[in-house]
């Protein structure tokens, strides 16, 4: 089960800061579903998929993540590919790799 998106004002329609930003039905439940991977863990575009209740949609769901607008509070860094290779981030599979190992660490001393 997804949890509901907080920010949700009606379908199709949220604001960050001053601009209003339109995400689809499907989005939202993308954005919900990546909220749920804790901080310095993994889960795939498929986990994503099958958790939304569209398990062939895994490309669906890495576009939806790559249109993400409210990184970092939607933790898309987290989401990899079923074989255990990165995907596509916007920042650069670096800055992927980086986020990932940077909250391993504040996870392995306690700091979330």
């Amino acid at each position: 089960m997804v949890r509901r998106w907080p920010l949700a004002e009606k379908a199709g329609a949220m604001k960050k800061g001053k601009e209003k930003i339109r995400i689809t039905e499907f989005e939202k439940k993308v954005y919900a579903a990546c909220s749920l991977i804790p901080p310095g863990e993994t889960r795939s575009y498929s986990w994503i998929a099958k958790r939304i209740g569209h398990p062939k949609a895994c490309r669906a769901v890495g576009r939806a993540l790559h249109k993400n607008p409210f990184a970092p509070l939607v933790p898309c860094h987290r989401v990899i590919h079923s074989d255990g290779s990165l995907g596509g981030f916007a920042g650069g599979a670096a800055k992927k790799i980086e986020l990932i190992s940077a909250e391993k660490k504040a996870k392995n001393t306690k700091e979330f």
